[in-house]
């Protein structure tokens, strides 16, 4: 457990308007929980879906949002128009090394390819020891009960160590999150020598 509050907090998740409304009141009050304790945060600079309804709630309650966004989307005006604090990177990869190397803890909300690459490239980092930040999955609805499944069925078929079953922590409700990233013991340091074949 740290001693210190994990203050900038990166959330992952999805652009699309078209799901359902219970998404996006969770993750419009993921972002005011954040606001709410002090926590920056940060994400994919959209202004639409989970993205815009995240960063809505955390600026409604006086937070601290960094958008970080590629080019090629900012000129499609994806971006999130009340966010100050937007980072305009060259391309997608970009993008995800700016967040990664920002957070001291990641949230996954309900996404579609593109959070799904996101969160796998978030375990990755950490199953190599390049990061030993938290990894929360927020499954709503049951949302990510495949994808979980998938990573403990490669732990039980030992294409990962079962220490690597720690890498995350899966919680049902958006009020569970911080009391997740703020409990978790620190992940292995010598994380890289468990990942060898």
């Amino acid at each position: 457990m740290s001693d210190q509050p994990r203050r900038t907090i990166c959330v992952y998740c999805a652009s699309s308007r078209r799901v359902d409304a219970a998404y996006l009141q969770a993750a419009r009050a993921l972002g005011a929980a954040l606001a709410g304790a002090g926590r920056r945060l940060i994400y994919g600079g959209g202004g639409t879906g989970l993205m815009g309804a995240l960063a809505d709630g955390a600026l409604a309650a006086g937070g601290e949002v960094v958008g970080v966004i590629p080019a090629f989307l900012r000129q499609r005006e994806l971006a999130h128009p009340g966010v100050r604090d937007t980072i305009v990177v060259t391309d997608m990869h970009e993008r995800k090394r700016r967040m990664l190397e920002a957070a001291d803890a990641f949230v996954a909300l309900p996404g579609g390819c593109g959070t799904f690459e996101e969160l796998f490239e978030a375990l990755t980092w950490k199953r190599l020891g390049l990061h030993r930040a938290p990894i929360v999955i927020v499954n709503l609805r049951g949302y990510f009960d495949p994808c979980v499944a998938l990573l403990e069925r490669a732990v039980q078929e030992r294409f990962m160590d079962r220490r690597h079953a720690r890498l995350w922590t899966v919680v049902t409700h958006v009020d569970e999150v911080l009391p997740a990233i703020d409990g978790e013991r620190p992940f292995a340091a010598d994380a890289l020598s468990f990942a060898s074949p």
